[in-house]
């Protein structure tokens, strides 16, 4: 799961980002509103923290903005803010959770679990991605496809949980790319066709059909029912 993380707090940030990527969390954190915004409205992150007051754009207004242009994300929202009215305008503004600092890490984690739920097709245990025949488990860090264990790359493993996490969508290569190298401008579209590949010759096993179809001229689609 690729998490994006507001929060002008830098200690607090790398805090919580070191706390995340020990449960094999993916994150990309921003310390201002307005450009997190911006990162977030690109539509690659599977879940958003964001404090309540940043400069730039305050967390509602993040939350209602990504409403308004339609972007369906979890949100989890972080504030010293603890009044019930505080909390009711959190969630109004279109949060999914509120937790109040100071927090225990361990509350974090359980909460960034729950929310992830809503974005594991296939199955209720919040560390399991499962399409068809492919089941991603992200707390051993396994993928095993009709019992098959795959045993993937860094890369493989990203483009694989973006696909399992947007069955029957078309996604870009420049979605792909964003999501998979985290906006790193050196990286080229055509990598995007090569780790495909690699993708594809991994999760092939005998009597399945390849999942992954090419969309010309747009980027490709995980068909749940060739999965």
């Amino acid at each position: 799961m690729k998490i994006l993380l507001i929060e002008d707090d830098k200690r607090l940030a790398r805090l919580v980002q070191q706390v995340l990527e020990e449960e094999n969390y993916a994150l990309d954190v921003e310390h201002d509103g307005e450009l997190g915004l911006e990162i977030a409205l690109r539509g690659t992150h599977d879940l958003l923290i964001v404090d309540w007051m940043l400069p730039g754009r305050d967390g509602p207004s993040i939350c209602r903005k990504l409403s308004a242009s339609k972007i369906s994300i979890p949100i989890l929202m972080l504030t010293a803010r603890g009044q019930v009215e505080d909390r009711v305008t959190g969630l109004e503004s279109g949060a999914d959770d509120y937790l109040i600092k100071p927090f225990d890490f361990d509350e974090l984690i359980a909460r960034v679990r729950a929310l992830s739920r809503r974005y594991s097709p296939g199955s209720v245990d919040p560390t399991e991605l499962r399409l068809g025949s492919i089941v991603m488990d992200t707390k051993v860090h396994t993928v095993r496809r009709a019992d098959q264990t795959m045993d993937l790359t860094k890369r493989e493993w990203e483009l694989l949980e973006y696909f399992l996490r947007h069955p029957n969508q078309t996604l870009t290569r420049s979605a792909i790319l964003d999501y998979v190298w985290s906006y790193d401008a050196t990286v080229q579209p055509e990598m995007v066709d090569v780790y495909v590949s690699y993708l594809r010759q991994k999760i092939t096993v005998t009597g399945k059909k390849d999942p992954i179809q090419t969309v010309r001229g747009f980027g490709y689609l995980m068909d749940e029912h060739n999965a």
